[in-house]
């Protein structure tokens, strides 16, 4: 073998390893284009990777012959809007929100079958996703809406869509302290468009959290509307499972063996499995009914299981609302990560508990909606603490929701009373409540000013773990009168607020009499200072206050001078001898 020959095996040698390179990069670019990737949940398009990746998808879904929208901006509408007050402006956003509340919708997967490619089926879908981000994106532009943040990521929605597909029984898991917060009325009337047997549970969990006559009330609500919904505290199943013991009020426990046939129980983990399995095997046989009265029909998308006995119960919801630590306790043992940041599930799972009973446990979504805000799903724990960056706004959800006193006894601290040209029963503001918690903690950052982000993802942890009690009622309910008849009914909640209030309830001989005439007249005069409709006063100057240790001076001894006397009646002081010069009266005479 020659020289020459050597070279030439070399150089092929060389050849196939870069083309193994090559053909390498283009399997893992295919990859990546088909999106084999750990799903991550977007709900706000700030990063420019996502900003690019949007548009070259645009760019590729929409053709040429796609309308041009129409930009046209009314300029009279911002002046109207302007000039409302913020009542009117508020019965303006309900009437919209009544006129386009048919437009905010789950997005739907399109029609499929078993004979399309996987590439058609895919530009299928990301065609109606898209068409449902443009609708959404309309409302957007509308100044008398606020649409809150919600899921864009089609991944994440995928799942929900096999999950739906997948189940006998869509169990919708909510908080108990706001279940119409978390509640999603559009997913209930797409899983009936997928199946007409198919029914939605809401799963109200935390349920521990709330007073016996609270959820009395919830559950009264539901029955007079129709909905299916049981009532679950995954944290006190788990506890149980681990042989520990939770200890609830004993009128609590009381009222719950009186009133079974209510509907208030909370459910154990024996009996929430045997409701479930119940559950999803009526609407599995009434399916089969249904197949064999259409003597056999065949359709191309019918969804569900109707020839096994096998029946599966999908869990949905919003982000960290407690559906993995359901079906941990369910299953008996940890199967699905649990942690308190939202979104910890990637992608959904199948756990087979019985040969007759399968759970399916779904990514939590935020779905579109009307009626809250950026804030108020920072406090709820839907959007994640830890990326806020406005915590003042999210720190005075939680001042509105929970009461003065429940704050001051929670946490020890005293926040600043309402001046008096101030509503007395005014919440306390976000600024007053981080500083004193920060003076209380010592939360101080390195500028030497209080640490007000540290501590407002603290409370805000501690709203969301049930540290700070609060709980919502049903909207029939929220009126002055329900609230006294909750506060009369006994609850540990009940107890905190008595005992602050008892330690309010010696108001002084002033304060039964009002403040006098000139504290008020010296208040009022420093609003006007403050707002700037007064002349400013001029502090007068004061005189330094010595320290107390300087204001105790030992006296001062006499000095002996008595050698300076020599037996004078002087002190024993130098004397000054002054020497006169005579005046000179004239000229003087020479002789």
């Amino acid at each position: 073998m020659g020289k020459n020959e050597k070279t030439a095996l070399g150089r092929a040698l060389v050849r196939h390893h870069n083309q193994m390179i090559q053909q390498s990069k283009e399997k893992g670019q295919f990859y990546k284009n088909q999106q084999k990737k750990v799903l991550e949940s977007v709900t706000d398009i700030s990063d420019i990777d996502a900003v690019i990746e949007q548009a070259d998808e645009a760019a590729r879904l929409f053709s040429a012959g796609n309308p041009i929208p129409n930009l046209l901006v009314d300029p009279d509408s911002s002046s109207s809007i302007s000039d409302m007050t913020p009542e009117e402006r508020r019965e303006q956003q309900k009437k919209e929100e009544a006129l386009h509340i048919s437009s905010l919708r789950v997005p739907r997967r399109p029609p499929w079958n078993a004979k399309m490619s996987l590439e058609e089926l895919d530009a299928n879908e990301r065609q109606s996703f898209l068409v449902w981000r443009r609708t959404l994106a309309r409302l957007e532009e509308n100044d008398k809406l606020v649409l809150t943040p919600f899921e864009k990521n089609l991944d994440i929605w995928r799942q929900l869509w096999r999950v739906v597909e997948r189940s006998d029984l869509l169990v919708m898991v909510v908080d108990a302290r706001d279940p119409l917060f978390y509640r999603c009325p559009d997913l209930e009337v797409y899983a009936r468009e997928t199946d007409v047997h198919k029914r939605t549970l809401l799963l109200i969990n935390k349920a521990d959290l709330l007073p016996f006559s609270v959820r009395d009330r919830w559950a009264k609500y539901f029955r007079l509307n129709g909905i299916l919904f049981v009532f679950w505290s995954a944290k006190a199943a788990s506890a149980t499972l681990e042989g520990k013991n939770i200890r609830f009020p004993s009128e609590m426990q009381d009222s719950l063996q009186e009133s079974d046939y209510a509907g208030t129980k909370i459910y154990s983990r024996e009996e929430l499995l045997a409701r479930l399995q119940s559950e999803a095997e009526e609407i599995a046989m009434a399916r089969r009914k249904s197949c064999s009265s259409l003597a056999h029909s065949h359709g191309e998308n019918i969804v569900g299981n109707t020839t096994s006995k096998n029946v599966i119960v999908g869990f949905v919801g919003y982000p960290n609302v407690g559906k993995s630590s359901t079906i941990n306790a369910l299953v008996g043992e940890k199967r699905t990560g649990v942690t308190s940041t939202p979104g910890k599930t990637k992608h959904f799972q199948t756990l087979i508990i019985s040969d007759e009973l399968t759970l399916c446990d779904c990514p939590g979504l935020v779905f579109p909606s009307f009626t809250s805000s950026r804030y108020e799903m920072i406090a709820s724990g839907v959007l994640p603490i830890d990326r806020m960056t406005e915590h003042r706004e999210a720190v005075q959800v939680v001042a509105n929701r929970v009461p003065r006193n429940i704050i001051e006894d929670v946490y020890k601290i005293a926040l600043p009373k309402p001046k008096p040209y101030e509503p007395q029963s005014r919440p306390p503001l976000a600024s007053e409540f981080l500083r004193s918690y920060c003076a209380s903690r010592g939360y101080v950052a390195s500028s030497g000013l209080p640490n007000e982000t540290r501590a407002a993802r603290q409370i805000l942890k501690d709203y969301i773990d049930g540290k700070l009690p609060h709980f919502q009622l049903p909207p029939e309910m929220r009126n002055d009168e329900a609230d006294l008849e909750v506060a009369a009914e006994p609850s540990s909640l009940e107890m905190q607020e008595s005992g602050s209030s008892d330690s309010e309830s010696t108001p002084n001989s002033e304060d039964e009499t009002g403040p006098s005439l000139e504290h008020v007249l010296n208040d009022l005069n420093s609003f006007d200072v403050d707002n700037g409709l007064g002349p400013r006063k001029v502090p007068a100057k004061k005189k330094p206050i010595n320290a107390s240790h300087k204001q105790h001076k030992k006296p001062q001894r006499k000095k002996d001078r008595s050698w300076r006397v020599h037996g004078s009646d002087g002190d024993g002081m130098p004397v000054v001898r002054v020497f006169q010069k005579p005046v000179n009266t004239g000229p003087l005479e020479v002789g």
